[in-house]
């Protein structure tokens, strides 16, 4: 599981469980007593998945300011991974951000924060840490995977965006009073974008010359009667976008 291989990649951290040597008390030559902060409870609580022993369990580890920084770190991991098991997302969130600060080169703490952020649906922060991870273990596969899967996305999001609101054609220089309506109404503007890829599709799977060139016919004799019935009464160019728009998607079955 998951929060088994982050408390694995941090035990590393976790060999020093005592307080370096005994402090000197405030009177006297006699040494203060050593304050241990057992995180073996809050450990096992997390293993268990009992979120009722492990809530208070935990809680005693990382709010102790006496509490050593490894084990600090160790509780930490594993309560936000059994915050992450049970959707409490912002709390997990909140754990890893603070181990991650204590000690910002956990790569599998960064994978974890990173599918946290996918969940809540903020896919740059979530490729930012998938980027994290694998600039301190460029080996890690699951940011790898992780990585490579939201950079394709952000590249196909990017990609729409930057043709949202533009139709087919180039607005620059147009004279028709349709094309003029298009290219100033977003929606107009992707519907006709649609069309005209639609069109390009059912061309390509055309199973023939002589059927491509009588869909191409189809598309040219919409075209015209776009053009000559706007502005006219009763013509609603939105419904002949979308009634075209049907068409086409129906024409091999889709």
């Amino acid at each position: 599981m998951r929060f088994q291989k982050l408390i694995q990649l941090s035990a590393a951290l976790m060999l020093s469980a005592l307080w370096p040597g005994p402090a000197k008390a405030a009177t006297g030559g006699e040494p203060a007593a050593v304050v241990q902060v057992d995180v073996a409870a809050c450990l096992a609580a997390v293993t268990a998945d009992d979120m009722d022993r492990a809530g208070p369990a935990c809680a005693a580890v990382i709010d102790n300011e006496k509490t050593a920084k490894p084990d600090l770190i160790k509780a930490l991991v594993a309560r936000g991974g059994l915050f992450a098991r049970h959707d409490q997302i912002d709390r997990a969130i909140a754990d890893d951000s603070r181990a991650l600060l204590l000690d910002p080169t956990l790569a599998d703490v960064f994978n974890a924060r990173g599918e946290l952020w996918l969940k809540k649906g903020d896919k740059p922060k979530a490729v930012q840490d998938f980027g994290a991870a694998l600039r301190i273990d460029p080996n890690h596969e699951k940011a790898k995977a992780n990585h490579r899967a939201m950079a394709r996305e952000l590249e196909r999001i990017g990609a729409q965006m930057a043709v949202a609101g533009k139709p087919s054609f180039n607005c620059a220089g147009v004279r028709r009073p349709v094309e003029k309506a298009i290219c100033a109404n977003r929606e107009l503007a992707d519907l006709d974008r649609e069309v005209y890829a639609a069109n390009a599709r059912v061309l390509r799977e055309a199973r023939n010359a002589g059927e491509a060139k009588t869909l191409q016919r189809e598309q040219d004799d919409f075209i015209a009667r776009r053009n000559a019935g706007f502005g006219r009464p009763g013509y609603d160019l939105k419904k002949a976008m979308q009634e075209r728009l049907q068409r086409l998607n129906g024409v091999d079955g889709y």
